[in-house]
């Protein structure tokens, strides 16, 4: 049997079609009934603006059925960095289900169909891979942090396999490097790790239904992981550390790539087992 006939066996007993088209409409139809109140709180409250997306992310991971095992706790100071790997497009769901903060991302995904809409309804940072914008980029995030807002960055750039952690980029730590905070900044880095389905170890043959990841197609990819049975992910909040105890953006980007990798390996590590 040749790899991709394998492949095609595993889609069919790994993932249901009518499972993944149920999943697809209620997250449709829960993601339209919410816009409208996010654009309210928007609008209109500081305090909603950020419990309810909270709210929806948490509905949103009991739809595509995962299972959160949370290690740890994230910090009640603030403002917060919070630093994390990414396996894939659920991490979003994931992480905005466990904390009150605006995500920064490509500014190619404010342009994605749905997804950009409530990217922007979060009040996510959009940032361009432009070196002439660096600096004005790195002022817009530090007044965010300044004003008391908690951000969740994603340094790889990019998602990965799930198997390993990719260099983190440093360019986006200077604003963690600055002395320009209202209040001591706090840098937490956070591991996220895809270790079972439906309680069964999951292999790296079965990661990549799960982790999107190069030039996979988001729409089948999609489909097939909201197919998929019951999915545990391991979330650990490692211990947050003052900006101020680092000497540059170098130093912060290297400390957190080690710390996450880490905390990764050892989640994957158990998943073997």
């Amino acid at each position: 049997m040749s790899v991709l006939q394998a492949g095609q066996v595993l889609d069919k007993r790994l993932s249901s079609s009518i499972r993944a088209a149920c999943r697809l409409c209620l997250y449709i139809l829960f993601t339209l009934a919410i816009l409208p109140l996010q654009i309210l709180a928007v609008l209109f409250s500081a305090k909603l603006k950020i419990y309810i997306p909270v709210f929806y992310h948490k509905l949103c991971i009991r739809i595509f059925g995962i299972k959160l095992r949370v290690h740890g706790k994230n910090t009640e100071e603030t403002p917060v960095l919070y630093v994390s790997n990414h396996v894939s497009y659920s991490d979003i769901s994931i992480l905005g289900s466990l904390i009150e903060a605006s995500f920064v991302s490509k500014a190619e995904v404010s342009r994605w169909p749905l997804f950009g809409q409530l990217a922007k309804l979060n009040r996510t940072v959009f940032i361009q891979r432009r070196r002439s914008l660096a600096a004005d980029q790195r002022d817009h995030l530090s007044r965010r942090l300044a004003n008391g807002d908690n951000l969740i960055l994603f340094p790889e750039g990019t998602s990965a396999d799930g198997v390993h952690v990719l260099p983190f980029k440093s360019t986006l730590f200077s604003v963690a490097s600055q002395n320009g905070h209202c209040k001591t900044l706090f840098v937490q880095p956070v591991s996220i790790s895809y270790t079972c389905l439906d309680g069964i170890p999951i292999s790296r043959v079965l990661l990549p239904y799960i982790a999107w990841y190069g030039k996979m197609k988001l729409v089948p990819h999609l489909f097939t992981f909201l197919g998929l049975g019951n999915v545990t992910v391991d979330v650990k909040f490692h211990t947050p550390i003052p900006s101020s105890q680092f000497k540059d953006r170098k130093e912060i980007a290297e400390y957190c790539q080690s710390v996450i990798s880490a905390g990764a390996n050892r989640s994957n590590y158990g998943r073997r087992k």
